[in-house]
């Protein structure tokens, strides 16, 4: 297991309170896309002189790469991307999960489903609605029981069914996100109730990062803009799970030739990190898709330097 503690000189003493952190799957080490949330959420703990902590989120373990979580590891030192605990696996925490789970059963606000996406997509149809490509099919609600009925005290027996969360009526949640602004969402028109664990027994990962941040303190997340159709799910569960909602921050995506998000599913390429110069290439690559300017870009300077200066010129 790699540990790092960060070395970086801030331009002043640490302040209390922020806490930040990564949290890549290790289905494949990182590439372009995955470096620009990592250096972005990097920075910002830096420039509140705050902790930056790394979690890998290996839930899915179908989709989980042997030896990926020490190269991404590996890459991330490389680049001088230093944290400042003990990394935290989520494959660890499942007891936290199940607990979070009885905690909502209790509150009466879980159900088993047994709707195949299939069965979603037909139901769906006849309703005459139609789901965009790349978005997610809104739950129609066909294994929602009556209101007296969402409580089930053999939760932890049941398996092969997928356990939802039952939204109130006019489940509306509004957040400020500090890069895009006013946001909203409409929680029972645009998605619908959300699974929190699988038919597989995996938990989700809107359960899963919702409570890893709460054991963690995380005050602030920073993180690609993909991932902001799932923030009204997560401030949502926080509330019902009593739990301090977080601070969000979503970064601008990086997109192939076609106009589609990087990731490891579209065999994106890993960064290269082989030596120095590769990885502060890579550095100043992402620096550029976040928009900061007045770098250094001379060949001499170090990757520790090239770091400080982008601190400073963080938001």
């Amino acid at each position: 297991m790699i540990l790092a503690v960060s070395t970086l000189k801030n331009p002043s003493s640490p302040a209390d309170g922020y806490r930040g952190r990564f949290a890549p799957s290790p289905t494949g080490p990182l590439h372009a896309g995955s470096m620009v949330a990592a250096l972005g959420s990097w920075l910002d703990a830096r420039k509140n002189r705050g902790k930056w902590l790394l979690r890998i989120e290996d839930l899915d373990t179908p989709r989980c790469v042997p030896g990926a979580d020490q190269q991404i590891q590996a890459q991330l030192l490389a680049c001088g991307l230093t944290w400042d605990e003990e990394l935290t696996y989520q494959s660890q925490r499942q007891s936290h999960y199940q607990e979070a789970l009885k905690r909502l059963n209790a509150l009466k606000l879980l159900y088993p489903c047994t709707c195949s996406r299939q069965a979603i997509a037909n139901t769906l149809a006849n309703l005459g609605i139609e789901t965009p490509r790349n978005q997610e099919m809104v739950y129609p609600g066909t294994c929602r029981p009556n209101p007296q009925n969402i409580h089930s005290p053999e939760l932890l027996k049941t398996s092969k069914v997928a356990w939802r969360l039952a939204l109130p009526p006019n489940c509306h949640i509004e957040f400020e996100d500090l890069a895009l602004g006013h946001q909203d969402q409409n929680l029972n028109t645009e998605v619908g109730d959300f699974v929190l664990r699988r038919n597989d027994s995996i938990f989700t990962y809107q359960l899963a990062v919702v409570v890893d941040d709460a054991l963690e303190g995380i005050t602030h997340i920073v993180r690609g803009a993909d991932l902001l159709s799932n923030t009204a799910r997560q401030i949502h569960l926080q509330k019902v799970l009593d739990y301090e909602t977080p601070q969000y921050l979503h970064l601008p995506l990086v997109l192939d030739e076609h106009g589609e998000k990087l990731s490891k599913q579209t065999l994106a390429t890993q960064i290269n990190t082989q030596d120095e110069k590769h990885s502060l290439a890579e550095l100043r690559k992402a620096a550029q898709h976040l928009g900061l300017k007045h770098l250094p870009d001379g060949e001499s300077i170090t990757i520790a330097e090239w770091l400080l200066a982008a601190t400073r010129a963080w938001r």
